[in-house]
C-alpha cells in the first residue's frame, strides 16, 4: 500500500494489510503519532496526544499478530478516543476546566473492549463542554479540516475532525442530541449512532443518561460495522446495557438492500429543509431505488415534533444530576451555554417532566410500529447545509433555534432508536453534507448493510479536505 494512502487507509485495509505482512502496527503508529504532531495544532483535534501508550499497543499488537493471534478486524488499528471516556492514568476532562487534571484509575467498558479487541489508542479528542452544544469560552474547539469558517459540529468535535482529516482511522463518538451525527455529517464521514444500550455507558461521563448512545466515526459503512462489533455487548458494571447477542456486522455485508422499504415523510423532510439539503435527498432517493430498494411514504408520529422542541428540557434535567456535585456550587467555571441547559433543568417541575416522558414514551411506541410497514427510515441530518460558525451563533440566539437544529436528531436519542449517517454530497460552498438511515431496535446490522451499498455506488465517502493527502505523503 503506498504510503500517500496510508493516512486514509481503512479499516478493512489496514485489516489485510496486517494479515498480510505487507504494514505493521508500529509503523503505522508511528506514522499517525507524526502526522498529528505536524497537523494538530492546527485542527486541535486532541486534547491529549498518548505516544506511549499507543506505541506499546502497537507493538503488542504486532507480536501477536506475527505469531497467528489474531483478535479481528480492530488489531493494531490506532484510534482516537473522545475525552468524557475514562482512561487509566491518562486523564479526562470531558471538556470542562473543572475536570482539567481528572486522571482516572480505569478504563471505561468501551476503551477496554477496544483495547481487548487491539486497537491502539493515539489520545484523547476534544469535545463540547459537559457533551452539550457549545465548547467551554477557555477551551478553542476544533477546525472542521474542509475549511475553518464553518462548523466541526458539535459534543464529538474532536472525534469528527480527526477522522476527516486522517489523524486516526476510526473514534469513539457519543451522541445526546445529535453529536456523532451533526460532526460526521459537518465533516464529510460515516457515523453510527447504535441503538441505546447497546454500548455500555459503565465509565464514560454522561450529559444525560437516559439518552446517551456510544458508537463508532469513521470514512466507510464497512469500517463502522468492525468498530462497533468491538465496542458493543453487554456489560455487568452497566445494567442498562442489552444482553442482546452481539452479530458480526460484516457478514452478508455485501447482500445489498433490493427489497429493502425505505419510509419517508415529505413533510417533515421537505418542509423543513433547505435547498442544498433537499438536493441531497433526492439524489439519495435515486440512488437507493437504483440499488434495489422501494420508498413507502409515511407520516411520523405526531408526537415528533415534541421531542425536538422539548429534547433539550428534557435532556437539562438528567444533566442538572450529572452535574449535582459541581453546581451551582462553582458555576463561576461554567460556561455559559451548559449552565443555561443546568438552570433550565433545576428549574423544571417534576408533572413539566414527565408531561414531556410520557409523550416520549408515545413517541417510542408509534415510531416501533411504524417499523411494521418499513425497514429504515430516510431523514436528513439537519435542516440546512454546512453553517458557518457564524450562522450557527445566530441561530443558536434565537429561542426556536435549537428546536430547528436538533429537529432531526433529538426524536431518535429520545426513542433510542440506532441511526447511521452518511456522507451525502457537497453544499454550493463546497461543504459536505450528510444524510441519516434510521432502523429498527438492535437492528445496526441493516444499517451497515444499507451504509455499504450506498458507498459502493457513490464516492462521497472518499472525497478527502483539500491538502491533508498531500501533507501525508511528505
Amino acid at each position: 500500500m503506498p504510503i500517500s494512502d496510508l493516512s486514509f487507509a481503512s479499516i478493512m485495509d489496514l485489516t489485510r494489510a496486517y494479515r498480510a505482512r505487507e504494514l505493521s502496527p508500529v509503523e503505522v503508529t508511528q506514522h499517525m503519532l507524526d502526522r498529528i504532531e505536524r497537523l494538530d495544532p492546527t485542527l486541535r483535534s486532541y486534547v491529549t496526544i498518548t505516544p506511549e501508550i499507543a506505541l506499546e499497543q502497537a507493538r503488542r499488537a504486532e507480536a501477536e499478530i506475527a505469531r497467528g493471534e489474531y483478535r479481528g478486524p480492530m488489531h493494531g488499528v490506532p484510534i482516537g478516543v473522545k475525552d468524557l471516556c475514562e482512561t487509566q492514568g491518562v486523564r479526562t476532562t470531558w471538556g470542562t476546566t473543572i475536570l482539567a487534571n481528572n486522571i482516572p484509575e480505569q478504563d471505561c467498558t468501551v476503551v477496554r473492549k477496544l483495547s481487548e479487541a487491539g486497537a491502539v489508542m493515539l489520545g484523547k479528542l476534544h469535545m463540547t463542554e459537559g457533551a452539550f452544544a457549545a465548547h467551554h469560552p477557555k477551551l478553542p474547539p476544533p477546525v472542521n479540516p474542509w475549511h475553518p469558517d464553518h462548523w466541526s459540529g458539535v459534543s464529538s468535535s474532536g472525534s469528527g475532525v480527526a477522522t476527516a482529516a486522517g489523524l486516526c482511522f476510526g473514534a469513539i463518538g457519543t451522541d445526546t442530541g445529535g453529536s456523532i451525527r451533526y460532526p460526521s455529517g459537518a465533516n464529510g464521514i460515516t457515523g453510527l449512532k447504535p441503538t441505546w444500550g447497546r454500548v455500555s455507558r459503565h465509565g464514560a461521563l454522561a450529559l444525560a443518561d437516559s439518552l446517551d448512545h456510544i458508537g463508532p466515526m469513521t470514512r466507510s459503512a464497512a469500517d463502522a460495522g468492525a468498530m462497533l462489533g468491538a465496542m458493543a455487548g453487554a456489560d455487568p458494571l452497566d445494567p442498562t446495557c442489552l444482553e442482546a447477542e452481539v452479530p458480526d456486522y460484516l457478514a452478508g455485508i455485501e447482500q445489498g438492500i433490493k427489497g429493502l422499504r425505505i419510509g419517508i415523510d415529505p413533510t417533515y423532510v421537505y418542509d423543513l429543509s433547505d435547498v442544498d439539503t433537499n438536493r441531497m435527498i433526492d439524489e439519495v432517493r435515486k440512488v437507493l431505488v437504483d440499488l434495489g430498494a422501494s420508498f413507502v411514504e409515511i407520516s411520523m408520529p405526531l408526537t415528533t415534533s415534541i421531542m425536538y422542541e422539548k429534547w433539550a428540557t428534557y435532556c437539562g434535567v438528567e444533566t442538572a444530576i450529572a452535574h449535582e456535585q459541581t453546581y451551582p456550587e462553582r458555576a463561576a467555571e461554567y460556561g455559559p451555554v451548559l449552565a443555561g441547559l443546568l438552570e433550565v433543568g433545576r428549574g423544571l417541575s417534576a408533572m413539566d417532566f414527565m408531561r414531556i416522558h410520557h409523550a416520549r414514551l408515545a413517541f417510542t411506541g408509534e415510531l416501533r410500529k411504524l417499523f411494521r410497514r418499513i425497514d429504515l427510515l430516510l431523514v436528513p441530518v439537519h435542516p440546512f447545509g454546512n453553517p458557518t460558525q457564524a450562522q450557527l451563533e445566530a441561530l443558536s440566539a434565537q429561542p426556536e433555534g435549537l428546536n430547528e437544529l436538533v429537529a432531526y436528531t433529538a426524536p431518535f436519542d429520545m426513542s433510542g432508536s440506532p441511526t447511521i449517517t452518511l456522507p451525502g454530497g457537497f453544499t454550493k460552498a463546497g461543504l459536505p453534507i450528510g444524510f441519516q438511515l434510521v432502523g429498527r431496535d438492535l437492528d445496526e446490522a441493516a444499517l451497515v448493510r444499507a451504509g455499504f451499498a450506498y458507498q459502493q455506488v457513490t464516492d462521497w465517502h472518499t472525497r478527502r479536505p483539500a491538502g491533508y493527502r498531500d501533507v501525508a505523503s511528505a
